[in-house]
Order: structure tokens, then C-alpha cells, then sequence
């Protein structure tokens, strides 16, 4: 019998996600493969209803054919020879978890990274992807609730709460729309800025997102219809306004004259520079949500942030950064947090977080792990894209060399290491290990 094992989320006390939940475990167990789930207390579905699904509990997962993870597995936790699928956040080199690949590699595990399980155009299969948009718009809205009425400001935004205090998805939902219904009564207090939501990307994360904030009263402006409100000064004091921004409107290219094209941005990045700094002083609530990597331009750099912050009280109150790249597109954001520490204060003057959260500078959420705080939903979602796949990947012999690894193509383009070695796609994270 083919067998599977499901592992403890031990490397973060606040992640409470699965990689499928009972229910879909049940319909693996139907299909005659075996299911062993290593007892965990601090996961969302208890250890009762893995059981009541079919599945054995138990410490020893060592007998699985294939474990699967959500996060990163401590290095003691490895299991020589055998294969594990997580996500493993090594394929930009990260240098926190360089030591990780490294015990991978020496003690000859097969690590498939669900981050590279796409189709033949490069696609992702697998992904949490609109949950962090939809956590992270839930608690963006939070934080400009609370930083509102801190200013003074009672609205109806202050009896938003952070998303894992919420059931699940609907109840929060539920509990926004009623938010929403209750901001259209009232408007938005007037200020001497404007009041928007600014969401950066157009991917699933981004769209997760607009989900939330769609939830709320908002008027929907373009960029250029938000860049000309400001020209004329002409932004409605009562209104939120929601914005999305792609990559056509928050870079431009170097070259006098020249047009943004997509496809050239993608691939010679360098010939671009940010475009976003025009967009700071109107933004309330910036929700960043694109991909990012040390190639493309920064949107929002610590010098901005100082010269913006010189005044007494600017408009930008939070940046809700769902990518998390620390000093990434967004230079506030310091270092990544935890669901139960979610945000801090980012102090353009020491350009350092503010853990009190008293400092003159925008509030930073920075929870690397958003779409735990939703962990059915999220789990039911993700489980839903990777059992189709499950059965092949308990069946396969992965004894047998990269080359002759018979596996579904979306995983196999996802297999980072096998027998001690990068795979040919990764070899460039040598240097990276050295």
C-alpha cells in the first residue's frame, strides 16, 4: 500500500495550516493509499478528526513513502533519503535557510518546493496565494482602524479584527460586510488628506485582496484617474477610494520617450526605475502584493519614507506588506513578524522598527505566514489544487535518478534536490551554499 504522511508545523508556533484537510484525506484513503498524520496540538483540524477521516496518528512518519509539509522543516526533523514537500523559501538563495538546503542536501532528501509547481508556461498549480491577499486586506483594514482612532477618528473600521479572530473566511466576511454597510452610512470622517486603499500587483494575492476591501464603500479610481485627483487637488473627503496599481503604473522606463512593454520589464528590468513615490503622499492603506525580486526597482526606499514623515502627520498610515521582503520592494519592512506580534512601527529617522509602536512612521504588518491566520479555509483551498496529484507522487520510485524520475511534470519541475544533488534548474543555488 502506498502511504503518505502528513507532518507537525513546528517551525512557527502560529502556523495552523495543513498541506489538505481531514476531509480530503478521507477521499486519499478511499483511493486505497494510506495516510499518517504526526499528532501536532497547535493545528487548526484537532487530531480527532484526522482520525475520524481514516488516518493513523503517530510520531514515527519515518515508514511514509512521501511526507508532505506546509513550511519549512527543521533540519533535525529531515528524514534522510526521503521525499518531503514544502515550501522550503531557498530558491532566491535566502541566506537564513542556505543551512537548510545544505542538510537537504547531505543527508540525501528529494525536496519538491510547491512554490515551483507550475505548468508547462511557467504557471503556478499550488498556492496559498489569495488567502495572504484576503488576511492581509482583513488586518490592513484593522490597523487603519485602530490608527484612525488613535488619531481620534471613531469609525466603524474600529470594530474590525484581526483575522485569526475570526471563525473562518465567511464569519469575516460577515463581519466586514457589516462594516462596510455601516461606513456607507457614515462616511469617511474629513481629513485634510484623502482617504485610500492603495493594492500594488494583479496577481492572487492582489485579488484576494480587492476581495476584502471590495467589502467596503469604496469608489474605484485608475491610477492615472488617482494621479489626476491629486494634480487638482479634487479627492472627496468623505469617500475611500480604492486603487490598484500594476507594474505598467508604478515603474516607467529609464529611456527618454520610451513606453512600458510587459514582456521587455520581465526580462531587462534594469532598464526601469520606480514610479511610485508620486502615489505616497495620498495613500491611507497601501497593500503591497507583487512578487519581488533584487533585480526590479524598490517602490517605496527609506529616503522617500524620511522626507515623507518630515511632515507632522502624513497621510500614509499603514503599509500591509503581504509579499514580506524584508528591506524588499518596500524598504519599512525590517524584518518579517508572527501573528501574535503582527506589526510594528517603521521610524524613518533610525530607519529601524519600533516594537512599541510609538514612533512617527507608518505601521508595517509583516506576517510572512497570512494565510494561516485563515487556516481552514486556506487548508481546503491549497488541498484542493494538491490531491490530484497525491496518488502519482506515493506511487513514484524515487530511488531512481532525476533523469528516470517518473513523477507528474509539475512536480518534477519542482524537484530542487535528489540523492544529494541540486537538479540541473538549481544548480545555481551552489553558489549561493558556498
Amino acid at each position: 500500500m502506498n502511504h503518505i504522511a502528513i507532518r507537525k508545523e513546528n517551525i512557527e508556533l502560529t502556523e495552523k495550516r495543513s498541506p489538505m484537510a481531514p476531509e480530503q484525506a478521507a477521499e486519499l484513503i478511499r483511493q486505497g493509499l494510506k495516510v499518517t498524520v504526526e499528532p501536532w496540538a497547535n493545528r487548526f483540524f484537532d487530531d480527532a478528526s484526522w482520525r475520524t477521516a481514516g488516518a493513523e496518528l503517530s510520531e514515527d512518519i519515518s515508514r511514509a513513502d512521501i511526507i508532505f509539509g506546509v513550511k519549512e522543516v527543521p533540519i533535525d526533523d529531515l528524514i534522510p533519503g526521503k521525499p518531503h514537500v514544502f515550501f522550503s523559501h531557498t530558491i532566491k538563495g535566502q541566506s537564513y535557510n542556505m543551512p537548510l538546503l545544505q542538510a537537504i542536501l547531505d543527508k540525501e532528501v528529494t525536496l519538491m518546493d510547491y512554490e515551483k509547481v507550475t505548468d508547462e508556461k511557467g504557471r503556478r498549480l499550488i498556492f496559498f496565494g489569495p488567502y495572504a491577499g484576503l488576511a492581509g486586506a482583513i488586518n490592513g483594514l484593522w490597523l487603519l482602524g485602530r490608527q484612525m482612532k488613535k488619531e481620534g477618528y471613531n469609525t466603524p473600521l474600529s470594530e474590525i479584527r484581526q483575522a485569526n479572530t475570526y471563525k473562518d473566511l465567511e464569519d469575516a466576511k460577515a463581519a466586514l460586510t457589516a462594516v462596510g454597510q455601516k461606513l456607507k452610512e457614515t462616511g469617511m470622517p474629513v481629513s485634510s488628506h484623502p482617504w485610500s486603499v492603495v493594492i500594488t500587483g494583479g496577481g492572487t494575492v492582489s485579488r484576494g485582496a480587492q476581495e476584502i476591501i471590495d467589502l467596503m464603500p469604496v469608489t474605484e479610481v485608475t491610477p492615472v484617474e488617482f494621479t489626476d485627483l491629486a494634480n487638482r487637488n479634487a479627492f472627496d473627503a468623505h469617500v475611500l477610494y480604492k486603487v490598484v496599481i500594476d507594474c505598467d503604473h508604478f515603474v516607467k522606463p529609464k529611456a527618454p520617450g520610451a513606453r512600458f512593454d510587459w514582456q521587455d520589464y520581465f526580462e531587462h528590468p534594469e532598464n526601469y526605475e520606480a514610479d511610485f513615490e508620486k502615489y505616497l503622499p495620498y495613500i491611507s492603506l497601501m497593500i503591497n502584493g507583487i512578487y519581488w525580486e533584487k533585480r526590479y526597482p524598490k517602490l517605496i526606499t527609506r529616503e522617500q519614507l524620511r522626507a515623507l514623515y518630515a511632515e507632522r502627520r502624513p497621510n500614509l498610515r499603514v503599509v500591509a506588506d503581504i509579499t514580506c521582503d524584508p528591506r524588499g520592494s518596500v524598504e519599512c519592512t525590517v524584518h518579517c513578524t508572527a501573528s501574535d506580534k503582527p506589526a510594528y512601527v517603521y521610524d524613518p529617522l533610525s530607519d529601524e522598527a519600533d516594537e512599541s509602536m510609538q514612533a512617527h512612521g507608518p505601521v508595517v504588518l509583516a506576517v510572512d505566514k497570512l494565510p494561516s491566520e485563515l487556516p481552514a479555509s486556506a487548508t481546503r483551498f491549497f488541498g484542493d489544487m494538491l490531491l490530484p496529484f497525491v496518488p502519482a507522487l506515493a506511487r513514484a520510485d524515487f530511488s531512481v535518478p532525476f533523469e528516470k524520475l517518473d513523477i507528474p511534470a509539475p512536480f518534477k519541475r519542482a524537484v530542487i534536490a535528489h540523492q544529494g544533488r541540486l537538479t540541473p534548474d538549481f544548480e545555481y543555488l551552489y553558489d549561493f551554499l558556498k
